[in-house]
């Protein structure tokens, strides 16, 4: 009788697409995968712990399950497999703190999770923890993968890992240094993925802007703040020109930049392919110098602006999402109140902000400067309903204009400028076929969703 795994997915879309792999190793090996996890022999849980609220929401989901078989809710011999970023950040803690769990994995397992689940369940188990020391994996455009996503709207992962010393960030330590896959692995897997009825592409890695650039040698080798240059080798530019290529109607959109690699490059290819969603993914983190040295973000106010603006006068129909953090150690109010002005200034169509979580293992977690919670809770309410404003405006803005939208569910679509989970939606008349594109007026709007008839 075949294994039935019951699998839960948290965290980001780069945890969703190895949620993908896991699930299509699954599948290759003969498994039956449910969504009801007291019918499963053995449990998966895919963990994030990029921030404290989401390792909490990691540790919560994991003692729900152990819970519930203790209820008599789940099987009493189920099994409990945690993978995915907690195992790894913390895989010398975990096996004792959380005995209840039969196997951790780390992120160069997730193919190997059939392997894992048959010697949990035969009880061959020499050591409970499979996680490498360091993650150096990356997947393949043949890499067995069952999608999460709808049919028409899919992510490719094009680099794994990340090359900047972020001060606040834990990323490195967990997913290991960046390594891109090759131009022709991530062309390949889209040529499928549209072939097979996706209208959408999106490109994820913690810092998609540094794709290739990895793989540079010589004198060409990369930097920190190495800009997209195809000059020098493949390169977000080339990868968008290559994928633009491809035969069908589809957009390409590009998620997670990091500023310090944007060029007029990167700019005039997304000018001159009309496939990529005129929608930018930039977290900026902040405006002021103090900030951005503090946090090594390899970057200035100065910069920022001017790259801004150049995308702004270059890009036409542009929207431009970011995130900030508020409350980072050292952080002042002229700090914060020229990220409130820098914010009025641009007025980012797309905008979010997150009040500074300390996390261990990081050079912030040891600054001795830290911000009081109760004024990073005002200055992150600041922030807040200053982004609100903007949204209600830009919002207003939008009433009477004719847009593009790809239908997500009946009555439920998104614009270029919504990203699938992140941004908002568009309400439009429920017999719009699914997985299509859609050409609506605008005839209302409430921050960022908007309401839409046929055009």
């Amino acid at each position: 009788m075949p294994v039935t795994v019951g699998f839960i997915s948290l965290g980001c879309a780069k945890n969703l697409n190895d949620s993908e792999v896991m699930l299509g190793s699954l599948r290759n090996a003969g498994m039956t995968i449910t969504d009801e996890p007291d019918l499963a022999d053995v449990v998966v849980i895919n963990t994030c712990s990029f921030i404290d609220k989401a390792k909490q929401e990691s540790i919560d989901t994991i003692l729900g399950v152990v819970e519930a078989r203790e209820r008599g809710e789940y099987p009493k011999d189920q099994k409990l497999i945690v993978a995915g970023c907690l195992a790894q950040r913390f895989s010398h803690e975990l096996p004792d703190l959380l005995p209840e769990v039969n196997a951790f994995i780390g992120l160069d397992q997730i193919t190997q999770l059939p392997d894992v689940i048959r010697q949990v369940l035969g009880g061959t188990l020499d050591n409970r923890s499979f996680v490498s020391p360091k993650s150096t994996y990356i997947p393949d455009y043949n890499t067995p993968r069952y999608r999460l996503t709808p049919r028409h709207s899919a992510y490719i992962k094009i680099a794994e890992g990340c090359n900047h010393t972020c001060t606040f960030c834990v990323i490195p330590q967990i997913r290991g240094r960046h390594r891109s896959r090759s131009l022709d692995s991530v062309v390949r897997e889209a040529a499928m993925l549209i072939q097979s009825g996706v209208k959408e592409i999106n490109l994820i890695a913690q810092d998609s802007t540094y794709f290739g650039m990895d793989r540079w040698q010589g004198a060409n080798h990369a930097t920190p703040r190495s800009r997209v240059d195809s000059t020098k080798g493949e390169s977000l530019a080339s990868l968008i020109r290559a994928l633009h290529s491809i035969p069908g109607d589809f957009w390409i959109r590009i998620l997670y930049t990091h500023p310090a690699h944007w060029s007029d490059e990167l700019i005039q290819t997304i000018v001159d392919c009309p496939k990529v969603a005129r929608y930018i993914d930039i977290p900026l983190q902040h405006i002021s110098d103090n900030m951005l040295k503090t946090m090594q973000r390899q970057t200035d106010g100065v910069y920022i602006r001017n790259l801004l603006r150049n995308m702004r006068a270059n890009i036409p129909g542009l929207a431009i999402r970011s995130t900030f953090i508020s409350g980072f150690p050292g952080e002042t109010e002229n700090d914060h109140q020229e990220l409130l002005d820098f914010i009025e200034e641009f007025r980012f169509e797309r905008a979010g902000v997150f009040a500074y979580s300390r996390e261990e293992g990081t050079r912030a977690y040891n600054m001795h400067n830290q911000i009081p919670e109760r004024v990073k809770t005002r200055r992150t309410n600041d922030i807040t309903e200053l982004l609100a404003r903007i949204a209600h405006e830009i919002g207003q803005e939008q009433i009477g204009r004719t847009i593009r939208v790809l239908v997500d569910a009946p009555g439920i679509a998104r614009s270029e400028w919504d990203a699938p989970d992140i941004d908002g939606a568009v309400s439009v008349p429920k017999e719009l076929p699914v997985g299509e594109f859609a050409k609506i007026r605008v005839t209302d709007a409430m921050a960022y969703d908007l309401v839409g008839e046929l055009n």
